[in-house]
């Protein structure tokens, strides 16, 4: 019996969605926390509220504040203010979809927060596989992420990287066969392609390959989209995730400029997205 996946089409009502990021300030416990949970939520409901003016068609929350990461489940404070910010962004976006990347690779948690405040999708960094990135080796989970799913949240959709960035995979491994085994053996719902790390571009020869590999996979850009090279990669695309582009001088960590997220918005859709 072939499994049941969750189709992103039923999310989103444009053939390449723009989904934007919504990075959070450093959370209770984390090095840089600042003693407030009032100002994070402020922060990300003043990003969210831009990103919504500006068109995006859905939100992803992610603990992007709280370097350096845990390499993988995120102690109970974490949790609890994720899913505060969750549920304050998608009060601010109203029927868009949101969905939750919990750093740096706690595929359990997201799909508990996701579970708690009716976020729409998830995305995991090391589905299926092993990657060695700056917090060590970090080892795909799926047969967890699955079953929790399952059992927590059947409608959460996954989207799962393949090669993600911050990360070298292990010698010898092929884009081509990580990308098979993330969509046949992970059952991912879809497939994530990146360049070398935050606001890094994704190559369209990246792209190609795995659009090729598994051409029944939504495969969707996972950094450095800009207006400029939204002609050239929207047409290989179901999706994108855009950060860096969208906020203030272009970078990750400044506010959302709602003209930004207009302006790439208005390139996506001009590409064909």
């Amino acid at each position: 019996m072939s499994p049941t996946r969750v189709t992103l089409d039923t999310l989103f009502e444009v053939p390449c969605p723009v989904v934007g990021m919504v990075h959070l300030r450093s959370l209770p416990g984390a090095p840089g926390w600042g003693g407030s949970m009032e100002a994070v939520i402020d922060q990300a409901r003043a990003d969210a509220r831009a990103l919504a003016e500006g068109g995006a068609d859905g939100v992803m929350v992610e603990n992007y504040g709280d370097v350096p990461f845990y390499p993988g489940r995120v102690p109970p404070e974490t949790a609890a203010a994720l899913a505060l910010a969750v549920a304050a962004v998608r009060a601010e976006v109203g029927e868009r979809p949101v969905g939750v990347n919990v750093l740096r690779n706690d595929a359990r948690t997201a799909v508990g927060v996701a579970a708690a405040t009716g976020a729409a999708f998830v995305r995991v960094n090391v589905h299926s596989g092993v990657m060695v990135t700056d917090q060590g080796v970090l080892e795909g989970r799926a047969h967890e992420t699955l079953r929790e799913r399952a059992r927590l949240a059947p409608g959460v959709a996954i989207l799962a990287d393949v090669f993600v960035k911050h990360a070298a995979p292990p010698p010898g491994l092929a884009l081509e066969d990580a990308a098979r085994d993330t969509w046949h053996r992970g059952l991912a719902d879809a497939l994530i392609v990146s360049g070398a790390g935050t606001g890094r571009p994704t190559a369209r020869a990246d792209l190609e390959r795995v659009r090729a590999a598994v051409p029944d996979a939504p495969v969707w850009i996972g950094s450095g989209l800009t207006a400029a090279s939204a002609p050239d990669l929207v047409p290989l695309a179901s999706g994108a995730i855009v950060g860096s582009a969208l906020k203030r001088d272009g970078r990750a960590e400044g506010p959302v400029d709602a003209g930004r997220v207009r302006a790439l918005v208005e390139a996506v859709r001009s590409a064909g997205g």
